[in-house]
């Protein structure tokens, strides 16, 4: 999964330094020590003793009593469950996914586009799932994933340039890094209406992913059903994803 970076060092601002320490934080490293985070944000201890304090007081950091380490703090979660692209659009989308989740008991996810990533606003598991390496509020690339495939290939075509421009990151011997052959797919994308991501990201899984629209016919996010390889086919999946895709759409325009 890619990552954000956010500008630091002595040189850099306050509010900068303050998000780079943030930007530290990963599923794999929930809880970081005071030097931890002054590395990571390329300032001294003392500086970030300072800005850890404030942080803490705001509410974005809370420190263990035991271990001495911060984790988030709930303040973050509470700003975000504001952002609109988020929150708000997975409210509406929770019936319908849930729905999907229910009929097929697979994995069922729902992601918007932000620059050249995908970010993941929620991901069901069904009782059968397979095992996939997306999160809540995790960021991929465009160019694996279903729901990535769907939002590149609805992107502006300076974006969907720069992306093809860039080299693309390899997870398994299934992953298309080809320009021209990627170029090929978002064509199908467009042309068919739903994306499939065939052992892109883990060599067992498949993904078949269809467009949000929003009330202007702007695809403004993706819903995608995530299913072992081999169990069940795009043309067996795609109807499903793109029935339940058209359902948020229409809640969106009401």
């Amino acid at each position: 999964m890619t990552r954000r970076g956010h500008p630091a060092g002595p040189t850099g601002s306050v509010v900068a330094r303050a998000l780079s320490m943030l930007d530290a934080y990963h599923p794999e490293r929930p809880a970081l020590t005071l030097s931890e985070l002054a590395r990571h944000a390329g300032v001294p201890l003392s500086t970030a003793h300072r800005l850890v304090a404030d942080l803490t007081r705001w509410g974005a950091l809370e420190r263990e009593d035991d271990t001495g380490r911060y984790r988030i703090g709930l303040r973050m979660w509470e700003l975000g469950a504001l952002a609109p692209r988020g929150q708000a659009l997975r409210e509406i989308a929770l019936p319908f996914l849930e729905d999907l989740s229910q009929v097929t008991r697979e994995n069922v996810q729902l992601a918007v586009r932000e620059g050249a990533e995908v970010v993941f606003v929620e991901r069901l598991a069904g009782s059968r799932a397979v095992p996939v390496l997306t999160r809540v509020g995790g960021r991929f690339a465009l160019t694996a994933t279903g729901v990535g495939l769907v939002l590149l290939a609805h992107a502006p075509a300076e974006l969907q340039e720069d992306v093809l421009a860039a080299p693309v990151e390899r997870h398994t011997p299934f992953t298309v890094t080809d320009p021209q052959r990627l170029r090929r797919m978002l064509a199908d994308v467009r042309r068919l209406g739903f994306a499939v991501s065939d052992r892109q990201v883990t060599d067992d899984a498949l993904s078949v992913a269809a467009p949000v629209h929003d009330v202007r016919g702007r695809v403004v996010a993706a819903v995608s059903l995530v299913v072992r390889h081999g169990r069940a086919g795009p043309r067996a999946l795609a109807p499903l994803v793109r029935t339940s895709a058209r359902g948020i759409s229409r809640a969106l325009a009401g």
